[in-house]
């Protein structure tokens, strides 16, 4: 069964250094405030557990999603010098993952194919 939905969702996990946690919270901040400006984002936000970090994010389509990269570029930059991205799923149907495969090839993403579900 195939799905119209053209959601794509990232989940990028990352590990935090013993002594690091307040600089990447700061960092969630200014991650939020910049994504915030983004009109096809549908949800984002970061969870915690002990020295891991989760952003839980999603966009209306590939692009968005590809446009919300660019835009938090050079945050994202600044996190990775304080924080490990140890894992990097990407989730939507299969149209608009192969849109994602080349550009996020760098960050070695498990690409999670969409095949049941609905939106309401």
């Amino acid at each position: 069964m195939s799905t119209q939905d053209t959601g794509c969702s990232i989940a990028p996990y990352f590990k935090i250094p013993e002594g690091k946690l307040e600089e990447f919270k700061s960092i969630c901040d200014r991650f939020t405030a910049q994504t915030k400006t983004e009109p096809k984002c549908l949800y984002y936000g970061f969870s915690f557990y002990e020295n891991i970090a989760h952003c839980r994010e999603a966009y209306v389509d590939a692009e968005a999603l590809l446009f919300h990269l660019q835009n938090v570029d050079s945050i994202l930059q600044e996190a990775l010098q304080v924080a490990e991205l140890f894992r990097l799923e990407i989730h939507g149907c299969e149209s608009e993952l192969a849109k994602l495969r080349e550009p996020l090839a760098p960050f070695n993403a498990q690409f999670f194919v969409l095949e049941y579900g609905f939106r309401n």
